[in-house]
């Protein structure tokens, strides 16, 4: 993983950092795994906004993505290491011995040629490896860790985010989460073992507005600049700082816990994310 700054020659590259893509090995997707994405541009059925600062944007293909990592047993190569414009993460393409092909999110480390196991017996810990939590040794860095049995990965799944397998006790395993969250997870979920690829995605600048707009961003008011009909924090004599953060329909930011007191999955939250 590396990043390049780029001299500044324009305006817009004077700040600019892009990612090196030394990862990288093939810039062609693999047609069987790609389907059509159409965008909705913020607008429901209705045609109504319903998302504000959505729009345009670079057309997309979608690439289909193994979550569950449910070929189990059957070993497979790694052959080549792509980009996704769908997310920050790097995927793998993997060519299974039986002739199937799938894209899995890529772990940091993982090179081409490299196999790869997904499993509901024991195997080795090894990166890019996949099996149930009852099976990895504790103190292991996992990453695309399912909440659910069966559901497929949902957690630690973006640019270098990863979780780490704290203890086991019964049916539950005690998992520390990107964001700080140690939670109950059932041992039957699957996870993968390694860090998620990209770990440089943090470091790049975009150097320009147009480049935001590219990715499907529009340009947002800040709050304080509207006037009160607008925003809880619009209005004011001057340049006023705007009073309590909070969003557009009232509700406070920065600390405002939104979480239910009565939500029933309270029960597997051992520690609270850090604010």
């Amino acid at each position: 993983m590396s990043v390049r700054k780029l001299k500044p020659i324009t305006p817009g590259q004077r700040f600019r950092v892009v990612n090196g893509f030394d990862a990288i090995t093939t810039d062609k997707p693999e047609k069987s795994l790609i389907a059509p994405i159409k965008k909705s541009g913020g607008r429901n059925s209705q045609g109504k906004m319903t998302m504000r600062h959505i729009g345009g944007g670079h057309k997309k293909r979608y690439r289909v993505i193994d979550f569950k990592r449910d070929k189990a047993g059957i070993p497979a190569e790694v052959k080549s290491i792509e980009y996704d414009p769908n997310r920050t993460a790097f995927i793998a393409l993997l060519n299974y011995q039986d002739g199937e092909k799938r894209y899995i999110i890529a772990q940091n480390g993982l090179q081409v040629g490299q196999n790869v196991v997904s499993s509901k017996e024991s195997i080795a810990p090894e990166v890019g490896n996949a099996m149930p939590l009852s099976l990895i040794p504790l103190g292991t860095i996992i990453s695309c860790v399912e909440l659910r049995p069966g559901q497929g990965a949902i957690m630690a799944r973006s640019a270098g985010s990863f979780a780490q397998l704290m203890a086991r006790d019964g049916k539950f395993a005690s998992i520390k989460l990107p964001s700080g969250e140690t939670r109950l997870i059932l041992v039957t979920c699957m996870a993968t073992i390694g860090v998620v690829s990209n770990s440089d995605h943090q470091l790049l600048v975009g150097g320009k507005a147009g480049r935001t707009r590219w990715l499907g961003r529009r340009s947002r008011t800040r709050p304080v600049a509207m006037n009160p009909v607008d925003h809880p924090m619009g209005g004011g004599e001057g340049r006023a700082s705007g009073g309590h953060p909070r969003s557009r329909n009232g509700i406070p930011a920065k600390g405002y816990r939104t979480r239910s007191k009565k939500n029933p999955t309270n029960k597997y939250i051992v520690e609270r994310r850090k604010k």
